[in-house]
């Protein structure tokens, strides 16, 4: 679920972290449902008075929920949990000790293909890494400072848990986008 609140001009903003003050009202957090809560003026009978939720809202929030998961991304990179490249990742699968692994989703298949084979093998007697695949290989590179960063391993770590939680957000929020683009 997200939280929006009113702003002192009436206008609807999105409050992810759940701290700004005022009365809140929640919409489930996928864009069809939130364009959905736009289009038919939802948000001022959750308000109970006139609200301006503008036509960019759903751009908004999906926005805002990448960039709040790159941003954790950039931290555990910087908290040295992050390797990058393919055999650095391989190596870290190989190991056990990739407790997240991200692909770039305009990234090959045979890469991702090959990645998942050692996923199996590794771990096929207990639970694997948790694989992020939202993420464009462009905003990748800019979030880890790097040039082309295609694959990704995060080791064990608080950051890792919260950047697999806001990366699982932002996935649950664009999976409905096709159908906002559709609908207008």
């Amino acid at each position: 679920m997200i939280r929006f609140v009113l702003d002192p001009d009436g206008v609807v903003v999105p409050d992810l972290k759940r701290e700004l003050p005022g009365r809140g009202v929640w919409v489930t957090a996928e864009a069809a449902q939130v364009g959905a809560a736009v289009s038919k003026n939802a948000f001022a009978r959750g308000f109970k008075s006139a609200a301006k939720a503008g036509s960019d809202l759903v751009d908004l929030v999906g926005g805002l929920l990448a960039r709040r998961a790159l941003q954790l991304l950039a931290l555990a990179n910087k908290a040295g949990l992050v390797r990058t490249g393919f055999f650095k990742v391989c190596k870290l699968i190989e190991q056990r000790a990739a407790a997240a692994v991200v692909q770039a989703s305009d990234g090959a298949a045979d890469g991702e293909a090959k990645i998942s084979a050692k996923m199996a093998a590794a771990y096929r007697d207990v639970k694997g890494p948790n694989v992020v695949s939202v993420f464009t290989c462009e905003q990748l590179s800019l979030a880890l400072g790097g040039e082309n960063v295609v694959h990704a391993a995060l080791t064990q770590g608080r950051l890792t848990e919260e950047f697999v939680l806001a990366a699982g957000k932002y996935r649950g929020y664009v999976s409905g986008m096709a159908s906002v683009d559709a609908a207008g």
